[in-house]
Parts: structure tokens; sequence; C-alpha cells
């Protein structure tokens, strides 16, 4: 792949991204606002779980709210 294809296959993907981000934030409603007000009420800790890619993102999602002290 020259140094032009890879710029090309860049921008695709990104924008592919970007598009899809625009897709998400379309789709948020009430549902969302109660997931956030629960992780902010919660007074505990909270548990994040999975398997496989979902054990990713739950290891993702814990780390995260580590590092910004959430819940407190």
């Amino acid at each position: 792949m020259s140094a032009f294809d890879a710029i090309v296959v860049g921008q695709r993907v990104l924008n592919a991204e970007a598009q899809a981000l625009c897709q998400l934030s379309a789709a948020l409603d009430e549902s969302f606002v109660r997931a956030v007000e629960a992780l902010f009420d919660a007074k505990g800790r909270v548990v994040c779980t999975g398997i496989g890619k979902s054990g990713h993102v739950a290891r993702k999602i814990a780390a995260t709210l580590a590092s910004t002290g959430s819940p407190p």
C-alpha cells in the first residue's frame, strides 16, 4: 500500500466513523438519560462484566470510570 492509498483509506475510515457517530447521536433518547442518571446516582461500586468482546469493552469502561473517579 502506498502512502497515498494509506491516506485515502484512512480518510474513508474516519468519514465512516464520523457518520456512525452522527447516527448514534441522533438515536439518543430517554433510555440514555436513564442510564447516565443511574451511573451518576450510584453510591457504591459499578460492576462492568462481559465475556469475549464485551469483556474487553467492560474493562475499558471500568478503566475509564476508575481514571475519572466515577463513582467516588
